[in-house]
């Protein structure tokens, strides 16, 4: 799997466009990276790719507020909501903006709340989808979040200093003295910084810095669970899922902090497959000793029986033909069918009876379907299964379950 992950430029992008890009095949570790147009940039390819669109941190605003009750991320006035929390702050049309607020926002509670021009980021995904690079996500270079963070990037002619903490998001010239513009800054807040300008970072910042180049910033920038696409920008509900589904399959699938996780489903899921294998094996084992033990049954009880098939009906058979033999009475002779028949039939009179050894036909009672119905409670008790066949009643043993 390859992902792509491309900054979106400052300037109003058009198919001549230069993108800076990086691949990447497990989100964390930069691969390839240079600038290209958007036809000529690299395509993703494996199960899970995405293509993650970095918008720059002068490319936005940050605002905080506060949504009122009823208000939430899927909410169809969450828009207008916005607009009119932030009229007082913004010095654009709010026409002409695009919003996206920070992921699990909660009405009654600090919302951050990102703010571009609509028309800028939209030239940049037509473009990017024009050229068959559809974008899955659009994350901030740096956002708020807590702890803070330093970066350092650019050029020593024009070095910039991205400063992102609990209040907010800062971009300044990376120049002497741009510590004392920090308040928030303290000795843990990490610093980073691009090899073109660490010592410079370093000197103006009076403290050391660690190296982290551009490329490894998106990639980091990419990690969060942002994303500005909403609103207009946002594709379907079924869209959005399959992507964050595939998004989190390629992660769980590829990603190094996975890689523990992997092992123990792998684990998992063979534990189970030995276990469920184990179980059938004994289960087989339990039932193939009662079928033998069945059989032992059979052939110790009567010698006579040679070739074993099924042993439940053969010891029923031999068991009744000894109860034949011996003058006994059993299930199905013609005594308890007679039996029965004199407790159903009352003083009905019949004009025949046929006994063929396990079935007994009665002629001339002429028993309607009703009477039939009404005689199977009776009959059913006494185990003995009646039907009509024709003017004939057929009584027999019922058959064992």
């Amino acid at each position: 799997m390859s992902s792509l992950y491309v900054l979106l430029p400052l300037e109003t992008a058009s198919a001549d466009t230069e993108f800076d890009y990086v691949l990447s095949t497990d989100g964390l570790t930069p691969g390839a990276h240079a600038s290209s147009s958007a036809p000529r940039l690299p395509a993703t390819t494996g199960a899970g790719a995405q293509t993650v669109a970095v918008a720059p941190a002068e490319a936005l605003s940050w605002h905080q507020v506060e949504l009122p009750k009823g208000i939430g991320p899927q909410s169809s006035r969450l828009r207008s909501v916005l607009e009119g929390l932030l009229e007082d702050q913004l010095l654009d049309e709010p026409e002409s903006l695009h919003f996206a607020i920070e992921p699990q926002a909660r009405a009654g509670q600090p919302v951050w709340v990102a703010v571009c021009q609509r028309a800028w980021l939209r030239a940049a995904l037509q473009t990017l989808e024009a050229a068959g690079r559809p974008i899955s996500r659009v994350v901030p270079e740096v956002a708020p979040a807590q702890p803070g963070a330093l970066h350092a990037s650019g050029e020593p002619e024009q070095a910039r200093l991205l400063a992102s903490g609990p209040g907010g998001v800062t971009v300044m010239p990376l120049a002497a003295g741009v510590a004392a513009l920090l308040p928030g800054l303290d000795d843990q807040t990490p610093c980073f910084a691009e090899p073109a300008v660490a010592s410079l970072a370093e000197s103006a910042l009076q403290r050391p810095v660690v190296l982290q180049t551009a490329p490894q910033r998106w990639l980091q920038a990419a990690q969060s669970r942002w994303d500005l696409a909403q609103f207009e920008f946002a594709s379907s509900g079924r869209t959005r899922a399959l992507k964050k589904v595939g998004t989190l399959t390629g992660e769980f699938l590829h990603a190094r902090q996975w890689r523990a996780a992997r092992w123990g489903a792998a684990l998992l899921v063979l534990a189970n497959v030995v276990g469920v294998n184990a179980w059938a094996l004994r289960e087989r084992a339990a039932l193939a000793a009662k079928q033998d033990a069945v059989r032992s049954t059979l052939t110790t009880t009567f010698p006579q029986v040679r070739l074993v098939v099924n042993p439940t009906v053969q010891m029923e058979r031999e068991v009744a033909a000894l109860r034949q033999a011996t003058g006994g009475r059993f299930e199905g002779d013609l005594e308890s069918l007679l039996t029965a028949l004199a407790r159903v039939a009352g003083d009905r009179s019949i004009s025949g009876l046929e006994f063929t050894g396990s079935e007994l036909r009665v002629r001339g009672l002429g028993w309607s379907p009703a009477q039939l119905q009404a005689a199977q409670p009776e009959l059913k008790r006494q185990g003995i299964a009646a039907r009509m066949q024709g003017e004939l009643l057929v009584l027999s043993p019922e058959a064992s379950s």
